[in-house]
């Protein structure tokens, strides 16, 4: 995608360093951040300067080719396994972070070259998933569709266009003029604060929600379709995705709107049978007690938001049961989301 006239993507590999937008400070500030080590690009991970499950996978990718380089470069093979330990333990949810460490990390048993070529195969294989995954998507929106979202699962979340954004980003490549409404997302407000600057960037027309909102909204009959990403899909067709997901689906079920998950294969997890079995991140209680945004002077400054001293629980993610789905946007098109149609995928 484009900023300020330039291309870029969410993250890239040069000279065995990984640079990423960092996803932190915006919409407020642009910036690009050099991970020089895979410790700092584990560090990248975990604080969510580069996130979306799309761009976690390549992140990971990228950090266990940089521990090849290290072993090669100290003469020391044991920061190979410790590093695949370290990287594999940044984000427990997201699937893509898990499989990119596997692929990178029996590439790299041939040698570190054929490392770096994974990752960066990994990398590129996310652009091209996400532009099949947009155009299936588009045959699901026409002129004038009204598209809900939840959390960020647009180009920052990927290496580009991402998963859920993808078929709004290739509507409006082929004409079609959409309106989008953007759950805010709390805690991190990654709809509010990302998803709502790259539809800017873009020129798409849409409106920043409460999440509290939305619920309003499709009982207004104002939302023809709901799209949304994924962090992990079990065997079953259970969603693991942003927590606040499940709620939307119960609602679009209830007033019928149709509710579509949009991910690369690499989300699909065939070990792991169903949503339960997934393990959900717990984040610090910071996120919710917080808010960052720039002061008077341009200055990212944090503020309390809620109040101190009260006990606070911060999940990530929740499951969305597959019988609250109504189809699969991938690569390879759009699926029911039962155990045949996603073995049938591979």
């Amino acid at each position: 995608m484009h900023v300020n006239g330039k291309h870029y993507r969410t993250l890239w590999f040069e000279n065995g360093d990984v640079h990423m937008i960092d996803q932190t400070l915006l919409p407020f500030q642009f910036r690009i951040f050099t991970a020089h080590s895979y410790e700092d690009t584990c560090q990248a991970i975990t604080n969510m300067k580069t996130r979306g499950a799309g761009a976690i996978g390549a992140a990971a990718g990228f950090a266990m080719a940089q521990a090849y380089l290290q072993a090669e470069q100290t003469g020391n093979d044991n920061i190979v396994a410790i590093a695949r330990k370290e990287i594999e333990e940044t984000r427990p949810t997201a699937r893509n972070l898990f499989y990119a460490v596997e692929k990178v990390y029996e590439a790299g048993k041939k040698s570190v070259d054929a490392a770096l070529k994974m990752a960066q195969y990994i990398a590129d294989e996310n652009v091209e998933e996400a532009l099949s995954i947009g155009r299936y998507g588009n045959e699901l929106i026409h002129t004038g569709s009204r598209i809900e979202t939840h959390c960020n699962a647009g180009w920052l979340g990927f290496v580009d266009y991402g998963s859920a954004l993808a078929p709004i980003y290739l509507a409006k490549e082929s004409g079609k003029k959409v309106h989008v409404f953007v759950d805010e997302t709390r805690p991190r407000s990654q709809g509010a604060r990302l998803t709502a600057w790259e539809l800017k960037n873009e020129g798409i027309s849409h409106v920043i929600i409460s999440d509290n909102a939305g619920a309003h909204f499709m009982s207004k009959g104002l939302v023809d379709i709901m799209i949304v990403g994924a962090d992990r899909v079990a065997a079953n067709g259970d969603v693991a995705n942003k927590i606040g997901t499940l709620e939307k689906a119960i609602v679009a079920k209830q007033y019928g709107i149709p509710f579509y998950v949009a991910m690369p294969l690499s989300t699909i997890d065939l070990d792991c049978e169903k949503g339960e079995d997934i393990t959900i991140e717990e984040r610090d209680e910071s996120e919710i007690l917080f808010q960052e945004g720039p002061d008077d002077t341009g200055q990212i400054t944090r503020i309390w938001v809620c109040n101190p001293g009260s006990e606070i629980l911060n999940p990530a993610f929740d499951i969305t049961p597959a019988e609250l789905i109504t189809g699969f946007i991938t690569s390879k098109g759009i699926i029911k989301p039962n155990k045949k149609a996603i073995n049938e995928l591979f």
